[in-house]
Order: C-alpha cells, then sequence, then structure tokens
C-alpha cells in the first residue's frame, strides 16, 4: 500500500525547483502571456502581470515613473525614407529601432549587435523631417512604442511594434551572430521576424490598434 509520505511528492513540487515566475511589480504569479512596463527612470523592462500593465497604460500612473508597453502592431507601408535621408540620419546598420524618450525630450535610435542593444547618434534635425513626412506614425506613444526600420537596397520596411518586440529581436540576433557581419543565420532570423511582424499586422483588426501618447 502506498502511503501519504509517498504521494506527496506527486502533489508537491521538487524541492530546488525553479520558482514560479512572478510579477516584478505585485509579486502575484505571471502565469503565460504576461506583459511588460517600461521603467522610465532605469530605462528598464519589467515583467509584470496582466492587472498591473493594464493599470500603468494611463500616462501618469504611479507618479509618472512607470508605462504600460501596449500590443500595437502595425506594418507602416509606403514609410517615406531615401537613402540620402538614411544617411543624413548616420546609421551604421541596415536595421535600427527609434521612440521617444520622454525623459530626454528626444528620439533616440539603437541597434542590434553582438553586445546587445546598442545607442547611435540620432541627428535631430533629420529624424524631425523624416517624422514631418510620415504623419501615420505621428501617434507613435512614448517610451513603449517604436519604429522598426529595416533597409534592403533602396527600400526601408518601417514597424510600429510596442518597444518590447525590438528587444527580443535584439536578443535573438546576439544569441545567433557570428563573425562580423552576423552571419547567415541572422540574415534568416531577420527575414523570419519581419515576415511575422507583416503577418501579425495584416492580421490585426481595429480592436488591435489602440496606443498613442495617452
Amino acid at each position: 500500500m502506498t502511503n501519504g509520505h509517498g504521494l506527496r511528492r506527486f502533489r508537491e513540487p521538487a524541492a530546488g525547483g525553479p520558482p514560479e515566475p512572478r510579477c516584478e511589480l505585485c509579486s502575484a504569479g505571471l502565469g503565460t502571456g504576461h506583459g511588460h512596463v517600461v521603467d522610465l527612470d532605469d530605462r528598464g523592462l519589467l515583467c509584470v502581470c496582466r492587472a498591473c500593465r493594464v493599470l500603468l497604460t494611463h500616462r501618469g500612473a504611479a507618479h509618472g515613473r512607470y508605462r504600460g508597453v501596449p500590443d500595437r502592431h502595425r506594418h507602416v507601408r509606403g514609410f517615406a525614407l531615401s537613402t540620402a535621408q538614411w544617411e543624413d540620419l548616420q546609421l551604421p546598420v541596415g536595421m535600427a529601432f527609434c521612440f521617444r524618450n520622454s525623459r530626454l525630450d528626444r528620439y533616440v535610435v539603437f541597434y542590434p549587435s553582438p553586445g546587445g542593444a546598442t545607442e547611435s547618434l540620432l541627428p535631430d534635425a533629420a529624424w524631425k523631417r523624416v517624422m514631418a513626412v510620415n504623419p501615420d506614425v505621428a501617434d507613435l506613444a512614448d517610451d513603449v512604442e517604436a519604429l522598426l526600420l529595416r533597409r534592403t537596397g533602396e527600400l526601408v520596411e518601417c514597424h510600429l511594434v510596442p518597444i518590447d518586440t525590438c528587444y527580443d529581436l535584439v536578443g535573438r540576433m546576439r544569441l545567433h551572430w557570428r563573425g562580423f557581419d552576423g552571419g547567415e543565420r541572422v540574415r534568416g532570423e531577420l527575414d523570419a521576424f519581419f515576415a511575422g511582424l507583416r503577418a501579425r499586422s495584416a492580421g490585426s483588426g481595429p480592436a488591435a490598434e489602440g496606443g498613442g501618447r495617452g
């Protein structure tokens, strides 16, 4: 006959097993499909439960320190950015993401590298000219949404995405980076990632198009 002590090991988690992921703000269990908030003081992403993310989506919550990352993905077709304008932005690689840092009151730009997300100088006047001729992205939310840009030849593909999407891509590229330019594996990861963004945007209805500076 099996006793209670023998059954306990099937009912209870094994000692020393991985801890349950918890919200970094309220310590509630995260489960699956958790969200993120941006800590504007430390410029970091926090994993949070659904309740904390919704609460912090509105500007001014938590005295303005945290902002919930929305879930808006939009393929910005016809984004106007010529080769000359790309060169004016002084971007050293063919992919970058830009967002408005509300604390600095300016746009900043990052690009993936073997060491992670690397910040690059973004000439303010040149970027303002780009934004002026692309009114479709004027509602980009500060700190939590970004324009993800990829240049292929003379064409520039643009997606308006949550900021955590950009860091997800950076992490994937860092994991697979080989050699000076990343190698074939990284280029394949990029192709697959942008194909996924296009498919997600195509499948998004009006209900998924939330956002704005709120």
